[in-house]
């Protein structure tokens, strides 16, 4: 590693307890999370599992749908969208409530667990504590908070363990036998506490929307002294005269685990037994091992000397005076990965395993138009590849119900997923045309599972992902319709993510046929098969056949008459310019059909369109565009839209407009929290500083002027299983080093100049 200071300083701290839970630490070991406020005489810590949902499997397919289709696709066709898009509200829908259903389900929080203080003096803990400190380590994955009253240092310690897969609190006294505190746990409904052998216990059963009988989860708590005694009266561990405690939280469900009480009880029993310094070590241990692959330095001066939430503020005034803070943002989104979801497990939802409420915005679920990618754009280049694996899973388990989808609506072979799924594989449609109908999902998805390709040329990977990738082409191979105005290949009926159009005459709909993303998305998916049965040695006929397709699938953009990419294959009119989702750039990022190398032109009108478009959005949106701008080279923008995502808020509303905003415990706000804006402003980071989409590495396409003085990256990924190193001064690199498991010929643009090399063996 390289300057072992910079991986060290890597803090958020703040000077004052959390007033909200938007400012209280985020802990996670990939399973279990925790949030504590830090709290001077009451401290609350809330609780989750990532595999915590309610609802239960379900069949929402309207098995009678695909007999509307060749009405649906003949009013697109005469122009009538907007009789078109009544007929899909009323006939090709999900049956049921859909995603607003109990059936449907929801990722919910697991609850609270309480910590209730005394002390000596009472009223001085009220008025006067002092030197407050309370810190989230992201090199070590620990937080910490301390404070004094009457000259006694509190300190606790917090870690979701990487060891024992617990929960540890670590509280002390300077001087003995002055901790005195109470313990409860709590959830706002369907638990049950109770206590056993000095225990706390609490579990329960969700809401599966059928017969009330879901998910089971259980979570025991228990403690260890240092002086002092415990007891266990009215559901509470009553701590008196301790000098120090040690609280350990144990929590499981039944998702696909039925025996999560005994792994419950070993996790607690196992980590009880050990010291807490090993815990501690093997925790930090086992943490460091995926987060110190990437070390990255900008500039030379670290501006940890104030706290977090007022060095966000001085960001949004002057980002050129703390180059080192769009660092701590990126390194924190690793750290976000990292904590959020384990090889085996489940991907970050939208909240990524973070949530204070029972009902969570959207559900807490997986959106597949968009927000469940952006969750894992970062991972490959910031070298956490394997944690692209659970999506990967994910996506299998959802095949066998896209296929009865894909059969339901399209009569069609192969399997779709549209615009939302959950832990159940929820395929169907979405409850309205307007959002519900896109065609985008499923393919979108196979963007990210190639990608894991792509970075690790891992072919037992690929043979495994492959009857993914063909299904969804096989689905889109056989419902692509013919548009008598173009000759083309197109997907109908679909949807431009959540965009809506006018018609000629003055009316306005959402539902179209070969919307640009879909176009995209087919192209890129069509050729990326072809490329994995050359590569497998397999499917020789379907190849064939999918390249004959090829041939008439629209091209990766169509220019409109004003210069821009065309968002549907007919020139509309946006009815909202400002639209948060930027749908048809899909080609530019994730994909690489469109670059300013290959395709200029294209790039061009890219770049009107996010003109267009404007900068602000809620925080996933911005996040998008800044990516955008770092593939179409340009720093300055990038840097402008990184500061944008950056700003400062507190606002909790449902927000589908501009605003956007980072909270003070940088979580990204839509508003409210949605944590794919913190995962695609890591990736936009990381895609201004490295690009090897487009058959070449390219070191720093797309830095603002404020980052060139100096820098230094080591451990970043790029495509074709190959890890760089590279320095820079005043703009330009001044070393470089690109290895792998195997000597490759690369090309690489360094400084401008396109070089061939031979990558040196790791």
């Amino acid at each position: 590693m390289h300057d072992a200071a910079a991986q060290q300083n890597l803090k958020l701290w703040y000077n004052k307890p959390a007033q909200r839970w938007e400012e209280t630490i985020p802990l996670g070991n990939g399973r279990l999370g925790m949030m504590p406020d830090g709290g001077i005489n009451t401290e609350t810590i809330v609780l989750n599992d990532i595999t915590l949902w309610s609802g239960a499997p379900q069949d929402a397919n309207n098995y009678e749908a695909h007999k509307s289709l060749p009405e649906i696709r003949q009013l697109i066709l005469a122009g009538k969208n907007d009789l078109a898009q009544d007929l899909v509200n009323k006939n090709f829908i999900c049956k049921g409530p859909g995603s607003g259903g109990t059936n449907y389900g929801c990722f919910q929080v697991l609850g609270s667990l309480k910590l209730n203080f005394t002390y000596p003096n009472q009223k001085n803990a009220v008025e006067k504590p002092s030197l407050y400190h309370r810190e989230l380590s992201l090199s070590q994955a620990l937080a910490k908070t301390s404070f004094v009253i009457d000259g006694v240092t509190y300190s606790r310690e917090y870690l979701t363990s990487f060891d024992d897969d617990v929960d540890v609190i670590m509280l002390t006294a300077s001087k003995p036998g002055l901790l005195n505190f109470d313990v409860e746990i709590s959830r706002p409904e369907r638990a049950t506490v109770a206590t056993a052998n000095g225990e706390l216990i609490m579990s329960g059963q969700l809401d599966n929307g059928i017969d009330g009988k879901g998910m089971q989860y259980i979570s025991r708590v228990k403690a260890r002294l240092t002086g002092g005694t415990q007891a266990v009266k009215n559901n509470k561990i009553i701590i008196k005269n301790a000098t120090s405690a040690l609280i350990y939280i144990a929590a499981g469900t039944d998702f696909r685990n039925t025996g999560y009480k005994e792994k419950v009880n070993l996790d607690l029993k196992s980590a009880f037994a050990k010291k807490y310094t090993v815990q501690k070590q093997n925790h930090i241990d086992n943490y460091q091992k995926k987060f110190n692959r990437l070390s990255l330095q900008i500039g030379n001066k670290i501006q940890d000397t104030i706290p977090t939430d007022e060095r966000l503020v001085n960001y949004n005034k002057n980002p050129k005076a703390d180059v080192g803070f769009p660092v701590l943002f990126y390194q924190f989104g690793r750290y976000l990965s990292i904590s959020s979801t384990r090889v085996g497990l489940l991907p970050p939802n939208l909240q990524g395993l973070w949530a204070n409420q029972i009902h969570t915005p959207w559900n807490g679920d997986y959106h597949l138009d968009v927000n469940i990618q952006m969750n894992q754009w970062p991972v490959e280049v910031s070298n956490l590849s394997e944690l692209n694996l659970p999506l990967a899973d994910l996506v299998g388990r959802m095949m066998k119900n896209g296929e009865k989808t894909a059969k339901a609506y399209y009569n069609s072979k192969g399997w779709i997923a549209h615009v939302i799924t959950n832990v159940w594989g929820f395929t169907e449609p979405g409850e309205s045309a307007s959002w519900g109908a896109s065609n985008a999902g499923s393919g979108w998805l196979c963007n990210n599972l190639w990608d894991h390709y792509a970075f690790s040329n891992d072919q037992a990977y690929l043979k495994k992902i492959y009857p993914i990738l063909k299904g969804s082409a096989e689905f889109y191979a056989n419902a692509l319709v013919k548009d008598p105005e173009t000759g083309w290949l197109v997907t109908a009926p679909s949807v431009s993510p959540e965009n809506t159009f006018y018609l000629p005459n003055g009316k306005t709909a959402s539902i179209s046929m070969g919307p640009t993303i879909d176009n995209q998305i087919v192209r890129e998916l069509f050729t990326n098969v072809i490329y994995a049965a050359k590569t497998l040695g397999v499917d020789q006929d379907f190849s064939k056949f999918l390249n004959e397709k090829l041939k008439v699938v629209p091209p990766a953009g169509t220019i409109s008459k004003d210069g821009r990419i065309m968002e549907w294959i007919r020139d509309y009119k946006e009815t909202e310019p400002q639209h948060r989702h930027i749908s048809h750039l899909y080609g530019l990022y994730p994909a690489s059909l469109i670059t300013p190398v290959k395709t200029p032109e294209l790039a061009e009108a890219a770049k009107k369109s996010l003109e267009v478009r404007g900068d602000d959005g809620p925080s996933w949106s911005i996040a998008y565009k800044l990516l955008f701008w770092a593939r179409l080279q340009d720093g300055e923008r990038s840097g402008k839209l990184l500061h944008e995502l950056m700003k400062p808020t507190i606002k909790t509303d449902i927000n589908y407009g501009a605003g956007g905003g980072i909270y003070p415990n940088l979580l990204s706000a839509g508003p409210p929290f949605q944590i794919d804006g913190n995962f695609g402003g890591a990736a936009g980071i990381a895609e201004m500083l490295i690009q090897s989409h487009d058959g070449f590495i390219n070191l720093l396409p797309s830095i603002p002027q404020e980052w060139k003085a100096s820098g230094k990256i080591t451990g970043v990924k790029a495509r074709g299983n190959l890890t760089v190193d590279f320095e820079w001064k005043d703009g330009n690199v001044t070393a470089y080093k690109v290895y792998g498991p195997v000597p490759t010929k690369v090309k690489i643009k360094i400084n401008g100049k396109i070089v061939d090399l031979t990558s040196q063996k790791s």
